[in-house]
Order: structure tokens, then C-alpha cells, then sequence
């Protein structure tokens, strides 16, 4: 059996890789890490009540467990929150990372760790793993911070970076560009979008699988996973839109600096996806696509 504990189990793509690695019980013994109660709605797995940032609770609990791997999916976020609570920002994307980084070479545990297009200033876009990160907001740094943690380190490690995931699960806490359109449009309200950030959005079902593929491999380095076009974010809630057959006139576009966003986002991302392609041999499917699978796993 391969003991697999999965951090941040509560939240969307925690719930997606429950849902993916629970399908093979024969194989994996999954244990949840999450804040507060399992929100998950299952029970076939062990779930761990835990507060990530009390470092001495968090070596007991791992080294009882003894895990293959550990997947990290907890993070602070969101970006503006981030800016304003800095110390909390480090402590949750940082400080934990580091933890499991020293418990990891402790127990010869592989550790699979989520990142973000956030580490890119969004100049240039169509990011290889190898272009030289350039956060602009204090999210982006955290999440560089942790990835150097890793690199710095000795263990057996991959880094996950990914843009906009969005998909549902069991009990969100929070909701995703996906959502919200789809909310917000149904309930015949104007929504604006802004037109001059470009993304890659990611389906969490499909990041879900790059991670088990990951973990399968035994891969270690930095990765690039989202959907393989760039479009506005603009043009993200209008395929939304078309997708659900929804009311296309209500969205409006509107330009970045209109909003004045406490946290800055890099204008345009996106990822070179072939070494993710010809290492993990993983090909997530178009936007549109994935957006219709989604549509059919909800209605």
C-alpha cells in the first residue's frame, strides 16, 4: 500500500484528489490533512483535524503516519489578502513548506508541492519551468519562497505550477471564475471582466491527474499544468457563457487598472506545456472541452 497524505484535503483540488486516488483503495491509503471538520463528504479515508502551522503537532502527526508521499495543496491564496497579511501569507505558504521539507528528508518521503503562474511578472508569458521567476505581488513571493525551500533541499521533490483552477466539489468554502460567471449570469446580473489579463485556465479534475501521474512516476523537478490556450479573462467568462447558454451581454469588459486591487496580477501568463507533455507524458484537454466534462458532472 502506498500511504499518501494529502494537505488542504478540504479545499478543491484536495476533495478532486481524494475523489481520483480513493478509486484504487486497493493501492493507496490516503490520509486527509485539513482545518476544522472533513468537509469531503466521504468517509473511506483518515482524516487528520489539524492546524497546519503548529509545527510540533504536524511532525507527530506525520511521522505516526510514516507517508510515501506527501501532496501539498494548502496555501494562502487570495492575492489581496495576501498583501495585507503578509506574516500569515509566509506562515501558511512558507513556513509550513519548510516543515515538510525537513520532515520529508526525515521519513524519505516524496514531497509534490502546488505552485503558481503568480511566480511570473506576466511580461512575456508562455512560461517554460526554466524562465526566471519575477513575482509582483507578495503571493507570487511566498509561493517562490516555497519553491526555493525545495530546491534548496535534499529530498525527493516536484513542484506543480498552475493557473486559475476552477471546478466543484463536495463542500467549497470558497468559488472559482467557473462558478461565479456561471452564478452571477444565471442570475441575469452584469458582471465585468477585465480584458488585459491573460490566462490558462485549469481544469481541477485535470490537475488532479497531473499530480497522480507525478506521484506514479516518482517525477521530481518543476512542472507546468493547465489547459494549453491563452485567452483574457474576458474571454474565459464569455466561453463560460456560450458553454452554459447563458446571456453572453451581460459580461463587460473592463481594463485592470480600473480596479485598483490592493495585490498586483501579472498582466499575461500562461505556460509551455511540452516538457510537462514529453516527461509526465500528460495532455490536459482545450478549455472548452473540459469546460463542457464539467458542465455534464454538475447538471
Amino acid at each position: 500500500m502506498i500511504k499518501v497524505v494529502i494537505t488542504g484535503s478540504n479545499g478543491l483540488l484536495g476533495q478532486s484528489l481524494l475523489n481520483l486516488l480513493l478509486k484504487q483503495k486497493e493501492k493507496y491509503q490516503v490520509f486527509g490533512f485539513s482545518r476544522g471538520e472533513n468537509r469531503s463528504g466521504r468517509k473511506d479515508f483518515s482524516y487528520v483535524s489539524i492546524d497546519l502551522t503548529n509545527q510540533k503537532n504536524l511532525k507527530k502527526k506525520l511521522q505516526d503516519i510514516h507517508p510515501d508521499f506527501i501532496i501539498n495543496t494548502a496555501a494562502m491564496t487570495l492575492v489581496d489578502v495576501c498583501e495585507n497579511q503578509k506574516e500569515a501569507c509566509d506562515l501558511l505558504n512558507v513556513s509550513v513548506v519548510k516543515w515538510l521539507s525537513e520532515i520529508a528528508d526525515e521519513l524519505g518521503v516524496h514531497l509534490i508541492h502546488l505552485s503558481t503562474d503568480f511566480v511570473f511578472d506576466g511580461i512575456k508569458g508562455n512560461y517554460k519551468e526554466t524562465d526566471t521567476p519575477n513575482p509582483v505581488s507578495y503571493y507570487g513571493v511566498s509561493k517562490l519562497k516555497s519553491e526555493e525551500v525545495l530546491v534548496n533541499s535534499k529530498i525527493n521533490f516536484a513542484i506543480l505550477r498552475t493557473i486559475l483552477v476552477y471546478g466543484k466539489v463536495f463542500d467549497m468554502s470558497r468559488s472559482n471564475i467557473v462558478l461565479w460567471v456561471k452564478q452571477m449570469l444565471e442570475a441575469g446580473k452584469e458582471i465585468t471582466v477585465v480584458n488585459d489579463q491573460y490566462r490558462m485556465p485549469t481544469y481541477v479534475k485535470d490537475l488532479a491527474r497531473a499530480c497522480k501521474i507525478t506521484m506514479d512516476k516518482r517525477a521530481t523537478g518543476i512542472y507546468h499544468v493547465s489547459s494549453n490556450k491563452l485567452f483574457s479573462v474576458y474571454e474565459i467568462a464569455q466561453q463560460i457563457a456560450e458553454v452554459f447558454q447563458l446571456d453572453k451581454s451581460l459580461i463587460k469588459p473592463i481594463s485592470s487598472s480600473s480596479l485598483n486591487q490592493i495585490g498586483k496580477r501579472p498582466p499575461k501568463t500562461g505556460f509551455d506545456l511540452s516538457k510537462t507533455h514529453k516527461e509526465l507524458d500528460f495532455y490536459p484537454r482545450p478549455f472548452k472541452e473540459s469546460l463542457q466534462k464539467f458542465k455534464e458532472s454538475i447538471t
